[in-house]
């Protein structure tokens, strides 16, 4: 753990107390790290500088999806959320890239969205962004055929039609089983629009996959 630079703290609240940004801290926090997990109390708002953070549930019956993804300069809405309500967390954080992370302590953030505007815009802009996108991801999985969402994942994420992933990893992605995703890749596979490998999709025909999408994807 050590202070962030100036700059940092400037990307976060520049027009707040300095004795006020002297107690943030920042930390350097390594691929597989679980951030916070289901129970925990929030003890902080964490905004990623840099390296990514994945957030996922686990439903009762074991399967796990991923709800959002934190990037460089994005803060966790979760942690918003359970500042505000002082509640434990009711999902898991785990660290996907090498991150450096600003740590707001929990008090600090009271005082911090009390006195500083740009902090506060900076907070509730990020909170009202993620819901938006939460809410698309409820409607995905509610209303669209999953061999849909496969498809247009596969179009949108394959680099030089090629997509480094496995079928479990791909159901957490989507919100399903690892045995619905094997069956439609093996339909998909049968009919000559892609070449399934260990951990690796090789993309054959886009326009194929394309036409199964509700919606058409350029990707």
């Amino acid at each position: 753990m050590r202070q962030p630079s100036r700059v940092a703290l400037n990307a976060l609240a520049p027009d707040a107390p300095e004795a006020l940004l002297q107690r943030v801290t920042c930390l350097e926090l390594k691929a597989g790290t679980r951030v916070f997990g289901p129970g925990d109390p929030c003890r902080g708002l964490p905004f990623v500088m840099s390296g990514g953070i994945r957030v996922q549930i686990t439903s009762v019956s074991g399967h796990e999806i991923v709800l959002y993804r934190i990037g460089e300069d994005q803060l966790c809405p979760l942690s918003v959320s359970c500042l505000f309500t002082e509640k434990g967390y009711p999902a898991e954080a785990v660290v996907e890239k090498d991150a450096e992370v600003l740590v707001v302590p929990a008090g600090t953030f009271d005082e911090l969205f009390a006195c500083s505007r740009h902090f506060r815009r900076f907070v509730m802009g990020s909170y009202g962004d993620r819901l938006f996108s939460l809410m698309i991801l409820v409607e995905e999985i509610a209303f669209r055929r999953m061999d849909e969402r496969i498809a247009e994942h596969l179009l949108e994420h394959s680099d030089d039609d090629v997509l480094h992933t496995t079928h479990q990893r791909l159901a957490i992605e989507l919100g399903t089983a690892r045995e619905v995703v094997s069956r439609v890749l093996k339909d998909y596979e049968r009919r000559g629009l892609l070449r399934l490998e260990r951990g690796r999709i090789d993309v054959l025909d886009r326009g194929g996959l394309r036409s199964h999408c509700s919606h058409h994807s350029d990707a």
